[in-house]
């Protein structure tokens, strides 16, 4: 019996990352139309208001880490969401050339009206999905992670 395709990829299409990188073009193309056009903010400003949702009074190097995005990137949408009005920047209580961040009301309201719409967007794409497949791919997302995590520790 002949190898699988995604172990054994004879083409770009055939290879998973790739598979996946089109999967994430194609489904995050709804999010962006909706962040931008709807709230004035970008689709990494939405990730980070939603990191920072699950715990404020963090760096942003701390929140650059919770949301899987480099400092650099993370720094210039903090920026632009600090001048937006959707976070407040302010000294770090124990070390005061370190700053926290925070969610201002306004912030906390862009976030609470975008994620049942984006948990919309995720429950369209999901629908084509039953149950069961649903849970073997919940599985196989933690086991490829987990993977995924041992080699990118590899020296």
């Amino acid at each position: 019996m002949p190898e699988h395709p995604l172990r054994q990829p004879k083409s770009l299409n055939e290879l998973f990352l790739y598979g996946l990188a089109r999967l994430t073009a194609s489904a995050r193309l709804p999010v962006v139309r909706l962040c931008e056009r709807e709230h004035g903010i970008t689709r990494r400003e939405w990730r980070l208001l939603s990191a920072l949702a699950l715990g404020e009074g963090i760096t942003s190097s701390a929140l650059a880490e919770r949301s899987l995005l480099d400092r650099a990137r993370t720094s210039r949408a903090v920026t632009s969401l600090v001048a937006k009005g959707l976070l407040l920047r302010s000294a770090a209580a124990a070390d005061r050339r370190e700053a926290v961040l925070a969610l201002t009301d306004a912030g906390r309201a862009t976030y609470e009206t975008l994620l049942p719409q984006v948990a919309a967007i995720n429950r369209e794409l999901l629908s084509v999905l039953d149950d069961g497949e649903l849970d073997a791919l919940a599985h196989a997302l933690k086991r490829l992670t987990a993977q995924a995590e041992r080699m990118a520790a590899r020296p």
